[in-house]
């Protein structure tokens, strides 16, 4: 797991890189040069929803072509302001699941989703050793 590194204004977002592609990777590095994100990497797609759920993520990420995580689609029923994103490099196609729905969205506005959340609070540190 990567933590942030130094303190960034307001919450910081909890984001699960499920599954362990090159796509996710550049993502990944994208989104841990800022202190806002904690990144989560967690290879799919072995992973029941209460594990998923254990990691408490604001913002799961998965590659299309990879599959559809099933486990982290069953969270939406549970949690409406978990957001699902899927990428798939090769059509240059961002998907956005979410137990709410929002209109279609530009990259700003959905950069700006992923980094200002759904208005809940902060969660609970995750305890040492927890996977």
């Amino acid at each position: 797991m990567d933590t942030p590194s130094g303190t960034g204004i307001g919450e910081v977002r909890r984001i699960l890189l499920y599954g362990d592609s090159v796509v996710l990777g550049s993502v990944g590095a994208s989104l841990g040069r800022t202190s806002q994100f904690e990144l989560i990497r967690l290879p799919a797609p072995q992973h029941s929803a209460a594990e998923l759920e254990a990691l408490r993520p604001d913002v799961i990420l998965f590659d299309i072509e990879s599959g559809h995580p099933e486990a982290a689609f069953c969270l939406l029923e549970s949690d409406p302001d978990l957001l699902l994103l899927g990428i798939s490099p090769d059509v240059n196609l961002v998907r956005l699941w979410a137990g709410r729905q929002y209109k279609e969205l530009s990259a700003d506005e959905l950069t700006a989703l992923i980094a200002g959340g759904t208005g809940r609070g902060p969660k609970p540190p995750r305890e040492e050793g927890a996977s």
